[in-house]
């Protein structure tokens, strides 16, 4: 099943994500659940979606970076990877600015500062336990991720608003 992507503007963006018990793990629900999320996000093209985009108010997120899809071929490819209650333990002190676009935010794009390096422990799929070390776009996807878990969007991490651009208008000057 493809889901319908909620929007900014629709309450659940901006609210924070519960927990997940650890009992609501590894059902036929739950698997079900991630497939039709992993389903969405690469239906819309995306590389991460959290689950409150698509209307559920719990702390899971999806993430694959494949490369046949990618916007940038300066990417490493990342498997799909499902993040059940994640929470980052560790941030570089570096920051650096990339461009981020967002499935709840379409056709706009813009720069955003982000640890460079981060540490996030989570359950994963079949609720073992994941301790990930990241960096780079993996570690730029899982903090634009952990946002949407908190009700927040890149936007919200925007300085200044003067890089903000329509997608077409970004593909056709910011690029070159």
């Amino acid at each position: 099943m493809i889901y319908k992507v909620a929007r900014l503007g629709h309450p659940i963006v901006r609210a924070r994500c519960s927990a997940l018990p650890p009992a609501e793990l590894g059902g036929a629900d739950f698997a079900r659940f991630i497939d039709d999320m992993t389903d969405t996000m690469r239906e819309y093209s995306g590389v991460g979606l959290a689950a409150n985009q698509v209307h559920a108010g719990r702390r899971i997120a999806v993430i694959e970076v494949r490369i046949e899809t990618s916007r940038s071929r300066e990417v490493d490819e990342v498997p799909l990877t499902v993040l059940v209650n994640p929470e980052i333990v560790e941030r570089s002190d570096e920051l650096v600015d990339g461009w981020e676009g967002c499935l709840s935010v379409p056709g706009l794009r813009g720069l955003v500062p982000r640890h460079r390096s981060l540490r996030v422990r989570a359950l994963g799929r079949r609720g073992e336990a994941l301790d990930i070390r990241a960096e780079g776009y993996l570690a730029r996807i899982i903090q634009h991720e952990c946002d949407h878990l908190d009700g927040k969007v890149y936007l919200d991490r925007m300085p200044e608003l003067s890089s903000l651009s329509f997608t077409e208008e970004f593909e056709r000057h910011a690029t070159r």
